[in-house]
């Protein structure tokens, strides 16, 4: 139960800080409603879900300092560029009074891009392997590392939906009729200060 509690606990938390995720959702619900971002919610998660197997599988390819790290690292960084370039292009041009998206093409896009932007994200592959590198150190059984695995993957989605629909709902949209062009721009500056410290980060690292 202990380790429970510090995995969840740790966990949560992570998911508290804002990110690159928390900025595509909150953009998506604003711009189309919790039901647009359904689909980016579901795309993070699985993402999540692949980095929780591998960590917690022992793949210890995506150990800081591997190749295929930095590989991650780099094209993550290239994305937030690309991602934060986007938002600062379109701010302002989304319109609120659109009806909340709900269509396949429009969820099978949200998964798309909520999966590349998780999955390019170099600090969910390291606390994972963070998390599997403490609980293989306390010898952990392979059934209570599945059950870990399958409540962080519950928890991310279940924390994306809830930021999706918090955001998304409709009250909170009409108040942000006049603001969403500023928190689109700020969330594309955002990311790209976030690309650029990680470059950084990675520059530094391989000296």
């Amino acid at each position: 139960m202990q380790d429970f509690l510090f995995i969840a606990a740790a966990h949560f938390l992570s998911l508290l800080s804002p990110g690159p995720d928390f900025f595509l959702i909150a953009r998506t619900s604003l711009a189309y409603g919790w039901r647009g971002a359904a689909g980016t919610c579901m795309g993070i998660t699985v993402a999540n879900a692949v980095f929780i197997v591998a960590a917690f599988g022992g793949l210890s390819v995506l150990r800081a300092g591997s190749t295929a790290f930095m590989v991650v690292r780099l094209a993550g960084c290239a994305y937030l560029l690309y991602l934060g370039w986007l938002f600062l292009r379109h701010a302002g041009k989304s319109s609120l009074d659109a009806k909340p998206a709900s269509g396949k093409a429009r969820w099978r896009g949200g998964i798309v891009m909520g999966f590349v932007s998780a999955i390019l994200n170099p600090k969910n592959a390291l606390f994972y392997v963070s998390l599997a590198t403490v609980l293989a150190s306390r010898q952990t059984s392979p059934a209570a590392m599945a059950a870990y695995g399958a409540w962080m993957v519950f928890v991310v989605l279940a924390w994306d939906m809830t930021v999706a629909l918090a955001i998304g709902s409709t009250a909170l949209r009409q108040r942000f009729t006049r603001a969403l062009p500023s928190l689109e721009r700020l969330s594309g500056v955002m990311l790209i200060v976030l690309a650029l410290v990680l470059l950084v980060q990675a520059g530094s690292g391989s000296r």
